[in-house]
């Protein structure tokens, strides 16, 4: 519970039981069979971190499990996001004040208990048992079950609960992985540059004489053997092959004679004596040949060479793959039905394009076959209560106790289901079922007691989110407030 809270909580004397836990608050009557079942409620509540709707529906599931007699007198509050959920039974009152004024709840108005959910900002909520007094300005409770014939509370901004930790941290995680202490991580070695630096970025060189030393700085073509004075060393002469130093100096470009090689063209080999072989005076390649015979008409590829070369008539008769999907049908009357895209079974029957079969005859539906057209959405199944009542999912619909003067109903967006429990567990305005497309929606509209559902094949029930659409599948039940229950079916025959 973040944001708003109960920033101050005193006691009214009393002979009752009031409770403090966790930011929820309870009082009930010390003599009331489901006093302990009540307190139980509480503590469970505030160790999972419910809010005020959480407990009071853990309430009305005990009031409704203890409903022999005269209804037990207690009442419960704790904040929710948007102000504050309010649940009291038999003899006990509460009184919410807001920016706009005072709200009086009594369980004594309703035939079971009376809930609200009352939105912010709120300033003081009051809970009170018959016979409490005033609350002592000098007295504060700070938490546990003691004696008292009510609670006031006042709101303020109370610090966040530190959030429950989803997953262990990594030092707790086991060794799974492979890694490397950053201690023993070796850096990658240096590299130097693979081409001689320029300035003062040349490396040192190693002390001694330098072989440049004796000569002009930078580097110095060589041009053979040089006389010198005096002995000095001389790098040892390379060989050189015999037919090298029969090759003449090659003249300057400008003066290069007719017929020399380019770059365009192979390198002649040359012999011992300077001159050209015979062998590379002639055509050393098919390609050099005269081109006559390229010239002549080449009479085996004036015949088709293949297949594909053949005419193509068997390509230009109707066949089935190549047929041109038939128009969609014309669209008729629909009326106020929502138009969709969809695919025709066989029999005819608009259906889901997602679907493997047909939602009427269960014919499969061959995917390569479907031809989606746009046309109105058929009822999309059956929404069956457990007294019998069904209700033809053919467009949104908003259950509750009190669904007619809903705006939902009251502007045409939705039809009334009304549906009522003995223990008083659904709201007024409850639930909507919302179809969109093909989808069946749940929307719960922020009701006290919450609404659950049940997938097929699972044994546990879930709650939904509020005022966020949960999309159910054919064969879910859904629970309404506490007892009232429901079965999606997707029979449309």
């Amino acid at each position: 519970m973040t944001g708003q809270g109960f920033g101050a909580v005193r006691p009214l004397p009393g002979d009752g039981l009031v409770a403090y836990l966790g930011g929820l608050l309870l009082v009930c009557d010390a003599a009331e069979a489901a006093a302990d079942e009540l307190l139980k409620a509480l503590r469970e509540t505030a160790a999972a971190g419910g809010d005020g709707r959480a407990l009071a529906r853990r309430a009305a599931q005990v009031l409704a499990a203890n409903m022999t007699g005269d209804p037990a007198t207690c009442a419960v509050a704790g904040p929710v996001d948007s102000g504050v959920a309010v649940l009291v039974s038999g003899s006990a009152s509460a009184t919410v004040t807001t920016d706009s004024g005072e709200t009086r709840l009594a369980g004594s108005d309703s035939l079971t208990w009376a809930d609200r959910l009352i939105n912010g900002p709120v300033h003081r909520v009051s809970l009170s048992l018959p016979g409490g007094g005033e609350p002592h300005p000098a007295v504060s409770f700070d938490g546990g079950v003691v004696h008292g014939g009510g609670l006031v509370g006042d709101f303020g901004d109370v610090a966040e609960r530190p959030a429950a930790q989803s997953r262990p941290l990594t030092s707790e995680l086991p060794n799974t992985a492979l890694h490397f202490e950053p201690d023993l991580i070796v850096p990658p070695p240096v590299q130097m540059a693979p081409y001689p630096l320029s300035g003062n970025d040349q490396p040192a060189t190693p002390s001694g004489p330098s072989p440049s030393a004796a000569g002009p700085s930078g580097p110095q073509p060589f041009s053979g053997p040089q006389p010198v004075s005096g002995p000095q060393p001389q790098p040892p002469a390379l060989e050189q092959p015999p037919f090298l130093s029969a090759v003449p100096d090659p003249p300057p470009p400008a003066e290069q004679p007719s017929g020399f090689p380019t770059y365009d063209e192979p390198a002649p080999v040359h012999s011992g004596n300077g001159t050209m072989p015979e062998q590379y005076e002639q055509p050393s390649s098919p390609y050099d040949q005269p081109r006559e015979q390229y010239d002549q008409p080449r009479e085996h590829f004036d015949q088709p060479a293949s297949p594909y070369d053949q005419p193509r008539e068997h390509f230009e008769q109707p066949r089935e793959l190549f047929e041109q999907p038939p128009p969609p049908p014309a669209q008729e009357e629909h009326g106020d039905r929502q138009l969709v895209y969809g695919v025709d079974c066989k029999n005819d029957h608009f259906n889901d394009p997602r679907v493997p079969y047909c939602a009427v005859c269960g014919i499969a539906l061959v995917q390569r076959t479907l031809v989606p057209y746009k046309g109105p959405r058929p009822p999309l199944g059956v929404l069956i209560l457990d007294d019998g009542t069904a209700l033809p999912l053919e467009s949104d619909y908003l259950l509750g106790r009190d669904p007619e003067r809903a705006p939902e109903v009251a502007g045409g967006t939705a039809r009334p289901a009304k549906v009522t429990s003995p223990d008083g567990s659904v709201s007024r305005r409850h639930l909507r079922v919302a179809l969109d497309g093909w989808d069946v929606n749940l929307v719960d509209l922020g009701s006290v007691n919450g609404t659950q559902i049940q997938p097929p094949g699972d044994p546990n029930f879930y709650d939904i989110p509020p005022n966020e659409p949960v999309t159910i599948v054919p064969g879910t039940t859904v629970r309404v407030g506490v007892s009232r229950t429901m079965r999606f079916e997707a029979h449309r025959g």
